[in-house]
């Protein structure tokens, strides 16, 4: 997750928007990562990567300092446009992949930048769109994803479309995107139940998951 600086806007226009997904689209094959969820909200975005032969640091540093320079001579600014450095976690696959994908590609609606699911089916800046077949994006990784739900295409979507319809009752959620102890064991009430078991914990504000 990459936020912008004070939490000020990172995108003013559709030529920025436009200008981070075309630098994600040719970064990303060239190191050999593969992108499964994005979401460009107006002072922040998030990705769901897995890293291939490139780090996620030599990803991410490329992709902010072009895009960063590039926004501030379209808008004749200077200075730092990104909070700090990006916030990276370490996912455990099998327990938390498809529920990040659903949680990323559902902030637009969460947000209210479109009104319901099937203005988010067409959204131009998520990568949401481009699992239903309505968005165009080589670089993403759709098929992996869709393998989730089926063999498939078609069937997939429609099932894919489905398991994000059911989140949408769940709200935000912090123990996906929040910190440490309440994040990687799964909330106040797992904690608790652990502790009467007596049972040691162990957490890492940088993994979600064991």
């Amino acid at each position: 997750m990459v936020r912008g600086i004070d939490r000020g806007r990172i995108f003013f226009t559709e030529d920025d928007r436009v200008d981070l997904l075309d630098r994600l689209g040719l970064l990303a094959p060239k190191l050999g990562s593969r992108v499964y969820a994005w979401s460009l909200m107006p002072n922040h975005f998030h990705l769901l990567v897995r890293t291939g032969q490139g780090r996620i640091s030599t990803v991410m540093r490329r992709l902010l300092t072009g895009y960063a320079g590039a926004f501030n001579r379209r808008h004749r600014r200077c200075g730092h446009l990104f909070q700090n450095r990006y916030k990276s976690i370490l996912v455990e696959e099998e327990s938390y992949f498809l529920e990040l994908v659903r949680y990323l590609h559902l902030n637009p609606l969460r947000a209210g930048l479109v009104r319901d699911l099937e203005e988010l089916d067409g959204y131009r800046w998520s990568g949401h769109a481009v699992l239903m077949g309505n968005l165009a994006a080589e670089w993403q990784d759709c098929e992996f994803v869709l393998a989730q739900f089926g063999p498939e295409v078609g069937v997939a979507q429609e099932a894919y479309w489905r398991f994000v319809a059911e989140g949408l009752s769940q709200g935000r959620r912090p123990e996906l995107v929040g910190g440490g102890m309440f994040r990687s064991l799964g909330g106040k009430e797992k904690i608790a139940e652990l502790k009467r078991s007596k049972v040691r914990l162990r957490f890492d504000e940088r993994v979600l998951g064991s």
